[in-house]
C-alpha cells in the first residue's frame, strides 16, 4: 500500500475514454468487461455485462465498480487483469452461494468482528440501514462484519437479534482502537506542510477517523488539542491527519486539500475528497469541488482559529 499512486502505462487520455469508467479508454474497457465474463464462466456462471455490472440468470446483480478500480491502480497493467477478475468472482461467489456468517458464527463471534465502518451516502439504502449515524454532510457510520474474504455491511435486520445498537456501536469502536497501525508516512515541505497518513489493507483504516483520538496518540505519542486536527480519509485504506497547533495548518489544509482530492480518484473504496476539521469528534467539510475546480470553504469558527494562530486580528 502506497502514499502517492502512479498508474501503469496504458493508453493516452487522448484516447476515448469509458462512458461508465472514465480512467478506462474504449479498448481497455472492452478488455476489462471481456475479462470479467470469462472469470464468471470459469466458476461455472454465465454473465450478462453491462456497463458498471454483470447479472446472472436467477436476476443477482455484480457491481464492477471496485474491480475496475483495482485493475485501473494495479501497476502491472493489463496483463494481470484476468487473474485479478477471477480472484474477485471467486470471492464473490463464495461469499453469495455459501452459508452466511451470521447463521454460522455466534453471537459473541460476530461482536468480536464488528466494526464501524465509514461509507459514502451513494453507499448507503436507507432504507435497510434505518440506524446509519451522519458523521459529515454525505458521509455515514455503518457497523460491519469482518470476514476472511469480506466485508457484511450490517441492516437494521441483522443487527437486531444482537443487540442495542449503541452498546453495539460501543463495542465495534473498542476493536477499531485495538487494529494495529500497518504503515505511516509523513508529507512534509519547505513551506511548512506537515501531516501525517497512516495506510493500510485494513478495510477499516479511513474509518479510524472516529477513534482519532486514540490512533493520534498511537502514531505520533501526543493528545489533540482543543484546537482539534485537519483530516482526510480519501478512501478506505488511507487517512491522513494534521494536529492543529501553529500557523502550519494554512499550508498543510493547502496540500491536503489536493491530496485527499487526488487519493479519490478512481480507487476502490473511495470515501470522499474533502478535508474536514475534527474537533471533540465533530467532522466540519472545509474544502469542495465546483465546475472551477477545488476550493476551501472556511466559516467563522475556523476562521477566528486562524487568525488567531497567525496572529491576526
Amino acid at each position: 500500500m502506497r502514499l502517492f499512486r502512479r498508474g501503469p502505462k496504458r493508453d493516452g487520455r487522448d484516447t476515448p475514454r469509458d462512458p461508465a469508467f472514465s480512467f478506462f479508454s474504449v479498448g481497455e474497457a472492452a478488455l476489462f468487461r471481456s475479462q470479467v465474463r470469462e472469470a464468471f464462466a470459469e466458476h461455472g456462471l454465465e454473465v450478462t455485462l453491462y456497463a458498471d455490472m454483470v447479472t446472472d440468470s436467477s436476476g443477482r446483480r455484480f457491481g464492477l465498480g471496485n474491480l475496475a478500480a483495482v485493475c485501473h491502480n494495479d501497476e502491472r497493467g493489463t496483463r494481470v487483469w484476468g487473474d485479478l477478475a477471477r480472484r474477485h468472482a471467486g470471492m464473490v461467489l463464495r461469499t453469495m452461494d455459501g452459508p452466511s456468517a451470521l447463521d454460522t458464527l455466534e453471537p459473541e463471534q460476530i461482536r468480536a468482528q464488528l466494526y464501524p465502518r465509514v461509507i459514502s451516502e451513494d453507499s448507503l439504502d436507507p432504507q435497510a440501514f434505518g440506524y446509519a449515524r451522519s458523521v459529515a454532510p454525505g458521509l455515514y457510520e455503518v457497523l460491519a462484519l469482518d470476514l476472511p474474504e469480506s466485508v457484511m455491511m450490517l441492516t437494521d435486520e441483522a443487527l437486531e437479534p444482537l443487540g442495542e445498537v449503541g452498546w453495539l456501536r460501543d463495542r465495534a469502536l473498542r476493536n477499531l482502537r485495538e487494529l494495529p497501525v500497518e504503515g505511516r508516512e509523513t508529507v512534509k515541505d519547505s513551506g511548512g506542510t506537515r501531516f501525517e497518513v497512516v495506510l493500510g489493507d485494513s478495510f477499516y483504516t479511513a474509518s479510524r477517523v472516529l477513534a482519532l483520538e486514540s490512533l493520534v496518540r498511537e502514531v505520533t505519542g501526543e493528545l489533540i488539542p482543543p484546537e482539534g486536527a485537519l483530516v482526510a480519509m480519501p478512501f478506505r485504506h488511507q487517512l491522513a491527519f494534521h494536529v492543529i497547533r501553529d500557523a502550519t495548518v494554512i499550508p498543510s489544509l493547502t496540500s491536503m486539500v489536493s491530496f485527499a482530492a487526488e487519493g479519490y480518484e478512481d480507487t476502490p473504496g473511495a470515501v470522499s475528497p474533502y478535508v474536514y476539521w475534527w474537533r471533540g469528534g465533530t467532522l466540519t467539510q472545509l474544502s469542495a469541488k465546483d465546475e472551477e475546480g477545488l476550493r476551501i470553504v472556511v466559516g467563522d469558527d475556523f476562521q477566528e482559529l486562524l487568525e488567531r494562530l497567525t496572529g491576526k486580528d
